[in-house]
């Protein structure tokens, strides 16, 4: 067997098992017969990874334990995860610049008003889930120098080469980084997380065991698992999630509603533009500000706008010119 040939064939097998985790419909069950030869076959040698395409699978096959996660900014997002997270039976603790102890009691959750002893109370993981705009802010207030172990710092903004070089910058060499995006908040996620998205990248991870029993919290309630780079999330986000935003930000501000007489497609974008005025102005213009790819993206908005106008217009110059009876009759009319 052939070094590509195997690498194609583990690779196809992977993707399709990826896909069948997610309940898709896709899956040739014929496969199951080639994974013993594969990983028996001499020419695999451990040195030797699957492509990366099989990492988010294998996040599945890894044992879990159970985990203290600390939470830095306790805002609705990170309330809306904890309400899943707590039921897998992980220890959650949270820190906050707003007093949401009471909340958190209710919740079963540990609140520290005091950073320093949230730091110092022995979390597996420290989910960093603060605004975008608010991030570097926050970073400067943690006393990194009280943490009493090596930790997992993950953060779950919807933008990701910032606070990956932010991280960088400040978290202690002998703690870990994660980057990811659940992309799915209370409304999308209201019903359950099942086919749902989920991208991250080990930025930098020693303690596997760890990271795979957090990455197996949002595995387990059937989120679609996607191991990509910061850079390429955010070429990808510029394109669908700000262009989405964007189109929602301009229906709101026409005043778009529903009407009498709507289409399906327009009864979409009425539940774009009200599911953008449901997100702040702040996470609009986070999505925008720290994502280096999302300028190019309203400039190519702005730019296609004008061409798609100035093909209407040129459309009707012709027709008015090459039927001016039927222009001069509109005009009576």
């Amino acid at each position: 067997m052939t070094a590509n040939l195997r690498d194609e064939i583990i690779y196809y097998t992977s993707y399709r098992m990826n896909f069948w985790n997610c309940n898709r419909p896709c899956f040739d069950k014929n496969l199951y017969f080639l994974l013993p030869a594969l990983f028996k076959h001499p020419s695999i040698h451990p040195s030797q990874p699957p492509r990366r395409a099989m990492s988010s699978s294998s996040t599945h096959n890894s044992s879990s334990r159970a985990l203290r996660i600390g939470i830095i900014g306790f805002g609705p997002f990170a309330q809306f995860l904890s309400k899943t997270i707590t039921k897998q039976r992980h220890q959650l603790q949270a820190t906050s610049r707003t007093d949401h102890s009471q909340l958190c009691a209710r919740m079963g959750i540990t609140f520290f008003s005091d950073v320093g002893e949230f730091l110092e109370s022995g979390n597996d993981v420290i989910m960093i889930s603060t605004s975008i705009l608010s991030l570097s802010e926050v970073l400067k207030t943690i006393p990194f120098h009280r943490l009493r172990r090596p930790t997992l710092f993950v953060d779950v903004l919807s933008v990701k080469e910032y606070p990956r070089a932010s991280l960088l910058q400040v978290v202690p060499e002998d703690s870990d980084i994660l980057c990811t995006h659940p992309m799915f908040g209370p409304e999308s996620g209201k019903d359950g997380w099942e086919g749902l998205n989920f991208m991250y990248e080990r930025v930098r991870v020693r303690d596997h065991e760890t990271c795979s029993s957090f990455l197996q919290i949002f595995e387990k309630e059937g989120c679609r698992m996607l191991e990509m780079s910061c850079e390429k999330h955010d070429k990808l986000a510029a394109r669908s999630q700000f262009i989405a935003h964007t189109i929602g930000r301009v229906l709101a501000e026409m005043d778009v509603d529903s009407t009498d007489i709507d289409t399906k497609g327009f009864e979409s974008l009425v539940q774009l533009k009200r599911g953008t005025e449901r997100d702040s102005f702040d996470l609009f213009s986070g999505l925008f500000i720290h994502n280096r790819f999302a300028k190019q993206e309203l400039e190519n908005l702005g730019l296609t706008f004008g061409k798609i106008k100035e093909r209407l217009l040129q459309r009707m110059e012709e027709v008015e010119t090459t039927n001016p009876a039927e222009n001069s009759t509109r005009d009576e009319n």
